[in-house]
């Protein structure tokens, strides 16, 4: 089964037969929620296709051989500003830890209805604020970031290769950077690596000497957190298709510089885009949809929906590919439940199906996964005890 594990690489563009650094550790790092509101259904997709792949790998390796690490940020401008607005007669740090936590619980509770594993380790980025400035002050001494108005900025153009993840030259990103650049900085690529605070915002001594306190920039919290649990190198590192640029490069750029490694990650994979209905989700159309809402409140098709619904609803398109969340999409997916559901109900599990095993080898498709379930639940129903089995495992 290892060796028919076969994953696409955003990084080189092409699927690449998945070869682990050491098999009986094998590590996978996926960028995960920002704790400051419901996490929606675009939310939810990476974490359910990453549960998949996370399976996957514990089923090919072994339950205790395998690491999966995904961070929760709990610290923010937009975790700020929802503080203040939400809780205005309590102190800010006060008001930032309320809401953090109360938003960590709900996400938890949420996700928990989507037949989803718990990860190995879940990082907080507060927890873990001594790697971020160690990190910082290796970038500076190796010449990589500098400071400037008490800020530290990775030097974009120290890095020969960087854009390499996003497929952009440092030209074209120039280009697309120079609107509102920051003073401060020596180049419109440069991004913030330390930021000071302002006043109620959390606070930490700052990097290399700065004396007025301050918190990490977004990108250095992610490296910090995956080097921490995962080594300077590790096999897989997953998010959604938005976080490529200037997320994941920038994570990239920081891992290697202060590392001296050629890479952060042999493997990077990014689901797709979620659209509703044919339209982007947003609030302002009005189709913007939480999973809380999905799961509890009658907002889509005048029902409230199963978890393993909206499994098997995003799982009906291949994670690369963009999906098109539709009523007729949870329709589908929840007779397709029923269905097997009622073959299923008497039958103790067996092995898996291999052909269900090797459609997912193949870069996950989950597509041709649930159409080999729909063949095994039709020979099931003609009285195939063993395909009953499978079904059910």
């Amino acid at each position: 089964m290892a060796d028919g594990l076969a994953l696409y690489n955003t990084l080189t563009r092409r699927k690449e037969a998945f070869e682990p650094i050491d098999a009986k550790n094998v590590r996978m790092y996926v960028c995960g929620p920002t704790v400051y509101d419901f996490a929606h259904i675009g939310n939810a997709r990476p974490i359910i296709v990453f549960d998949v792949l996370f399976r996957l790998l514990r089923h090919v390796y072994g339950d205790a051989h395998v690491t999966y690490a995904r961070n929760i940020t709990d610290v923010d401008d937009k975790i700020n500003a929802r503080a203040v607005a939400q809780y205005p007669g309590i102190a800010p740090e006060i008001a930032i830890r309320k809401l953090t936590e109360e938003t960590a619980a709900q996400f938890h509770a949420d996700i928990a209805q989507l037949g989803v594993l718990q990860p190995t380790v879940e990082p907080r980025a507060t927890d873990h604020i001594a790697e971020m400035v160690a990190l910082c002050e290796t970038l500076i001494k190796s010449g990589h970031a500098y400071v400037a108005e008490d800020h530290v900025l990775f030097d974009a153009t120290s890095m020969p290769d960087y854009g390499k993840l996003a497929n952009r030259s440092l030209e074209e990103m120039e280009a697309g950077a120079r609107v509102d650049v920051a003073p401060y900085k020596k180049g419109p690529t440069d991004f913030v690596l330390w930021k000071p605070s302002k006043k109620g915002e959390p606070a930490w001594p700052s990097p290399a000497g700065i004396t007025t306190r301050g918190r990490p920039g977004w990108h250095i919290e992610c490296s910090a957190m995956a080097a921490k649990h995962l080594g300077k190198v590790f096999d897989i590192h997953g998010g959604g298709i938005d976080l490529v640029f200037p997320h994941h490069e920038n994570e990239i750029a920081q891992s290697r510089c202060a590392h001296g490694t050629a890479v952060m990650a042999n493997v990077w994979m990014h689901n797709g885009f979620l659209q509703v209905e044919g339209e982007k989700m947003s609030k302002s159309l009005g189709n913007f949809i939480t999973i809380n809402e999905l799961l509890r409140s009658d907002k889509v098709g005048h029902q409230a929906w199963h978890g393993r619904v909206l499994r098997l609803a995003m799982l009906s398109a291949h994670y690369r590919q963009p999906i098109d969340f539709t009523f007729e999409r949870l329709n589908h997916a929840k007779a397709t439940l029923q269905e097997f559901a009622s073959i299923v109900a008497d039958v103790e599990a067996t092995t898996p199906s291999e052909e269900v095993l090797a459609a997912l080898s193949d870069d996950l498709n989950t597509p041709s996964a649930i159409s080999i379930l729909h063949g095994i639940a039709k020979s099931a129903r003609r009285g195939d005890a063993d395909r009953a089995g499978e079904l059910r495992a």
